[in-house]
């Protein structure tokens, strides 16, 4: 799928525009709390200083809505990148275009890091503006696409900059093209889908997708309770898609046998009265659940969804989304147990691929995600790509078409 990979470029004198994600979270000090995404692209940085390339870096971090914003600024990722270069001198520009950044760019020497400020703070981001991806693309010689949780959006440093430079994709993206592509076309069986989180709007098209080609799907988390009011089950006040349950049902009265569901919970109240919850049993006719809401998986269900783990001994696994809300304690037993239990398949030689955010984060509390085969670093990216959807950001580096900036040239890209 990818036509154009970073061993193709020729980066000796080239100062080269890498599109990385550090939309990384940060605590109210600015200090990075997770730095994952951070060091997934450091072979390719390390790959292209080493080639005699220097480095001119883009990336986003939050949502400041086309303007300068100083709590997503990136320059506390700059400071964090300083240290995992090995204290090799990462400048940092206050802009993300403009005459600065253009001087920035020019004294930059082969070997020398430039970050540049949050892309998002210009209102050409977002809207895919040519004239600014003109702008960056004249920073540099060539363009690295390093950004799979970006892949999946149109944006002037995803795609807009390929128009205007020789472009290939860095060996992260690369990586996660080629982990992905195996769960897509040819995976191992027995295959396993686990689905989380809230919504089964997010999820629904994964679904749809490899349904046919998966073995079983165990479903947990809030998008539960629409599985089990499609079937008439009592959910009490839990989070439900109304508009979902129609396509629901129809899943389930054609893959019956695919797809597993709780059949009990750990509800409350409401999540201000954690200390409330109790273990609810699932069925059309409780009542017990009444009012409340589920929020985690049950120990029964627990139990069933381990044992279907283990048992089967899954060649494949993908897990998308917690089983409940597992940032409180009271309902984080679900979310963790599957975590062990995938880990353990894991170690036992089984091909175990996470995506999203929620679902890394639980396996990261638990020392776990070091023990996974794959820790993919775009969670929205992960789940198009697995619904068969074409991500603008790796469809566009089959090659420019305008050679408009002020370095590019067509010499350093075969076709």
């Amino acid at each position: 799928m990818l036509n154009h990979t970073l061993r193709e470029a020729d980066l000796k004198n080239k100062k080269v525009l890498v599109r990385v994600d550090y939309n990384v979270p940060l605590d109210p000090d600015g200090k990075i709390k997770d730095d994952t995404r951070i060091k997934e692209t450091l072979p390719t940085l390390n790959y292209i200083l080493e080639k005699g390339g220097s480095l001119i870096l883009m990336s986003h971090l939050g949502r400041p809505k086309g303007k300068p914003d100083l709590k997503y600024s990136l320059r506390p990722a700059a400071l964090h990148l300083e240290k995992l270069l090995n204290g090799k001198k990462v400048f940092f520009s206050e802009e993300c275009v403009g005459e600065k950044t253009k001087t920035l760019s020019k004294q930059l020497n082969q070997g020398e890091v430039l970050l540049l400020e949050n892309v998002r703070f210009h209102p050409g981001e977002e809207r895919n503006d040519s004239s600014y991806a003109q702008e960056l693309a004249s920073l540099g010689d060539l363009f690295v696409n390093d950004a799979f949780g970006s892949a999946h959006r149109a944006h002037a440093s995803t795609v807009g900059i390929t128009q205007f430079l020789p472009s290939f994709a860095g060996f992260l993206l690369e990586k996660e093209v080629q982990v992905l592509s195996r769960l897509l076309e040819n995976p191992a069986h027995p295959y396993f889908l686990i689905l989380g989180g809230a919504k089964v709007s997010d999820k629904i098209g994964v679904l749809k997708q490899l349904i046919e080609r998966i073995d079983q799907v165990i479903i947990g988390g809030g998008m539960a309770f629409t599985f089990l009011k499609a079937i008439n089950y009592k959910i009490g006040a839990s989070l439900v898609e109304e508009e979902q349950l129609l396509t629901v049902n129809q899943m389930l009265n054609l893959y019956p046998d695919k797809i597993k569901l709780p059949v009990d919970c750990v509800a409350a109240p409401s999540l201000k009265s954690p200390e409330q919850n109790r273990v609810i049993p699932l069925s059309k006719e409780s009542s017990d659940i009444d009012s409340l809401q589920g929020l985690d998986i049950g120990p029964k269900t627990i139990d069933f969804f381990i044992n279907l783990i283990r048992s089967q001994k899954p060649a494949t696994i993908f897990w998308n989304g917690p089983m409940g809300v597992f940032e409180l304690p009271e309902f984080s037993r679900g979310t963790f147990e599957v975590g062990k239990a995938l880990a353990e398949r894991a170690e036992q030689g089984g091909e175990v691929v996470v995506g999203g955010g929620d679902s890394i984060s639980a396996l990261k509390q638990l020392g776990l995600a070091n023990k996974m085969t794959h820790l993919s670093t775009g969670g929205g990216a992960s789940l198009e790509f697995l619904e068969g959807k074409s991500l603008p950001g790796i469809t566009c580096l089959s090659g420019y078409k305008n050679v408009s900036s002020e370095h590019a040239d067509p010499s350093y890209y075969s076709t």
